[in-house]
């Protein structure tokens, strides 16, 4: 008999706090409140935002900036170096939702680079950005890498234009020169014919020199800015 009375006392007293756990549990689940939308950055192939009641979901495939901390060579880095970046600019939504606060630290990694080649091949170097750490020290995993044709970092066509002009323009003056030189030998009024002859040869050996010698080494100054790609979803909590 006191074992029964035990029994529905326990009973009683438990069964009002069953529900009480369950609305808990309930709470604790993570539901999705809006979807909102990144500033997208040009070609970006993504620009949505989950926002859920735990945290802020930027989505695989957005696109947003990051600055290098320090300058970086290609030429002096090797694989399995870190590199830090820092976000210039707090990234919100469009919607004004706060995902990355300025001063956020992305670190990544050099996975391979490849030194510049003859035949006018710019170095080439691959990152892997795997950490974000917000200006409170919270280290959030992310995997990302950098938003270009092929995913590697390398001096631009401009840099590499600059370079096969440098090296025509330059030998091409001394053709010109060379030109002028050999016109005043026999006759001081054929400098016009030792340039229409050494400016042109000087210009061609000059491009196939431009072609023929190694590409540029990477330099990135102390600041600048390179776009990088979420290839995963990077999970965020909430800022104030």
């Amino acid at each position: 008999m006191k074992k029964l009375f035990s029994i529905i006392l326990s009973i009683f007293l438990f069964s009002p706090a069953l529900p009480v756990l369950a609305n808990d549990n309930c709470n604790c689940q993570e539901q999705i409140l809006s979807e909102e939308h990144m500033f997208t950055e040009k070609n970006a192939p993504c620009n949505r935002v989950i926002i859920t009641n735990l945290k802020n979901i930027i989505c695989q495939g957005n696109v947003f900036k990051v600055a290098f901390e320090c300058k970086f060579w290609s030429d002096k880095a090797c694989a399995g170096d870190r590199v830090n970046f820092l976000v210039p600019e707090s990234i919100y939504t469009q919607e004004g939702t706060l995902l990355i606060p300025a001063c956020s630290k992305v670190v990544a990694t050099v996975i391979k680079i490849e030194k510049q080649k003859i035949w006018n091949k710019n170095a080439r170097v691959y990152l892997k950005f795997e950490c974000l750490i917000l200006p409170d020290g919270s280290a959030i995993a992310m995997s990302a890498k950098p938003f270009t044709k092929d995913s590697t970092l390398k001096e631009g066509p401009w840099m590499t234009t600059g370079k096969l002009a440098a090296s025509t323009i330059g030998l091409g003056a001394v053709g010109a020169g060379s030109g002028v030189g050999f016109a005043f030998i026999p006759n001081p009024a054929k400098i016009g014919v030792g340039l229409a002859i050494g400016i042109p040869v000087g210009c061609t050996v000059g491009l196939i020199t431009g072609l023929i010698t190694p590409g540029l080494k990477y330099h990135a100054k102390k600041g600048e800015n390179i776009l990088i790609i979420l290839c995963d979803d990077l999970c965020l909590p909430k800022q104030k």
